[in-house]
């Protein structure tokens, strides 16, 4: 029986129209989006299938909306794809997905925390991110540290792949980090369209009110690891898990360890399960040896049956 890994998106994965599908496919998928409506108080889910699009866009809806359509379509395969997952990865906020999806936390508990988590985000200190294409962390991270001796905040936030890096923090020391970037030889400097610098120092304002609203949440032992995006080590046990959450605010998001793990671990394919196929894409680029698909409607029910054979 093939290992499998299931993976969840993270922001910027939204779309207008996320999820209508498959809800007006199946009862299970239109009941999450129902409950997020009664766990928040507002009709997340017209905002979701019908926008604005920069209404959606917002920190404190993307979140919510990114994770809701992921457990609805976890919540039509899971009795299929459970038995088979051996672990749960998710990209930033996609990993308060995978704790929902090994049952470590409520599916309204999980919704309010992302609300209030992409609350506490778009109200922290401003500043912005870009994604570096062609360099290597470790000449991102060289980049990063000679502008902050210059004095300026910035960071390598998101190793997503060996040669995709996303750096964060106040804007005019990522804009600068940016230039020597292109000045050393990077293939793309790309600011990317977010409302905060996240997964930097800057975002240390939020960890208060993110532990609040965890300690008002129960978290149990998961049905299976989650990959921490602190440590990119597998997390079998609720002690610990919700301090690592905390500290996912400031620190990076080790992507591509957490995936070359999984397939040490044996793990032969990846499901990627929400909105878009960004996880997907980056499996080839990450190197690991695992193949993978995506499944965000009732369309693409099908590719998991192939995939389980």
């Amino acid at each position: 029986m093939k290992q499998i890994a299931a993976l969840f998106p993270g922001q910027g994965s939204q779309k207008v129209g996320m999820g209508r599908e498959l809800a007006e496919a199946f009862d299970e998928a239109a009941q999450l989006f129902e409950r997020a409506n009664d766990a928040l108080g507002f009709d997340l889910r017209r905002l979701a299938w019908e926008g604005p699009e920069d209404e959606l866009r917002r920190t404190e809806n993307a979140q919510p909306a990114i994770l809701v359509h992921s457990l609805a379509v976890w919540s039509v395969v899971r009795e299929e794809l459970a038995p088979r997952v051996a672990a749960a990865a998710g990209h930033s906020l996609g990993e308060f997905s995978a704790y929902a999806a090994a049952g470590a936390l409520s599916p309204d508990d999980a919704i309010r925390l992302v609300r209030r988590r992409g609350e506490l985000m778009a109200a922290s200190r401003q500043g912005s991110m870009a994604a570096i294409v062609g360099l290597g962390a470790e000449n991102v991270e060289t980049v990063c540290e000679t502008v902050r001796k210059q004095g300026g905040v910035v960071v390598a936030a998101n190793y997503n792949s060996p040669q995709q890096i996303v750096i964060s923090g106040e804007q005019a020391a990522v804009e600068r980090a940016g230039e020597l970037a292109r000045k050393q030889g990077a293939k793309l400097v790309k600011p990317l369209a977010v409302s905060g610098a996240f997964h930097s120092p800057l975002m240390r304002d939020a960890e208060e009110g993110l532990r609040a609203a965890l300690e008002e949440a129960s978290f149990r032992d998961p049905e299976f690891p989650g990959i921490s995006n602190v440590t990119a080590e597998p997390v079998g046990r609720s002690a610990g898990a919700a301090e690592l959450l905390i500290k996912q605010l400031t620190a990076p998001v080790r992507w591509t360890e957490s995936l070359l793990g999984l397939a040490n671990q044996g793990i032969e394919s990846t499901v990627e399960l929400g909105p878009g196929n960004v996880l997907t894409g980056l499996l080839k680029r990450i190197g690991a040896n695992l193949s993978g698909i995506a499944i965000g409607g009732p369309e693409d029910i099908d590719k998991l049956h192939e995939a389980l054979l």
